[in-house]
């Protein structure tokens, strides 16, 4: 039986877990596909972004793999290989690699970085498509209390 097909008071005996797992997987996996149609991963513009002082970091200083890795540990996926996204950016000439192997962002990476965020709006009002903005408030509190219920920190 699909969701569409239970009443509201079968819904309400859903385990979230399950919900909430399908729904991370089917997001990223659409989030993933709409930015390798545009030629990048999430994961290299994670490292972009985890590499500017522009956005994520406070100080744009180069960062070693194992500092990106921790630097990222919340959102990183088991599968994602960092040193061969960042070998791609390297090649690119949108990063750098000093001798003690930080990286570093390349001004051709910011622009890079400027560019690629263009596409999240896209990405979102796709994603949010039929969902109006009360709705997804409401979603997300109510996650965030699952959150806190299950002894979990929502921020």
């Amino acid at each position: 039986m699909t969701n569409q097909q239970m009443s509201d008071a079968e819904l309400a005996g859903q385990p979230a877990a399950y919900w909430t797992g399908v729904a991370y997987e089917a997001l990223i996996a659409f989030t993933r596909a709409q930015q390798a149609e545009k030629g990048y991963t999430q994961p290299q513009f994670w490292l972009l972004r985890n590499l500017s002082a522009n956005d994520i970091s406070p100080d744009g200083a180069g960062m070693t793999l194992p500092e990106l890795r921790a630097a990222m540990a919340s959102y990183i996926r088991p599968e994602d290989d960092l040193a061969a996204e960042a070998a791609v950016l390297v090649e690119r000439g949108w990063l750098t690699r000093d001798s003690e192997g930080r990286l570093w962002l390349t001004e051709e990476g910011e622009r890079a970085r400027v560019d690629l965020a263009r596409n999240a709006p896209a990405i979102r009002a796709a994603l949010h498509a039929g969902i109006d903005d009360a709705d997804y408030v409401t979603t997300v509190k109510v996650l965030q209390r699952l959150i806190r219920n299950a002894g979990g920190t929502a921020a």
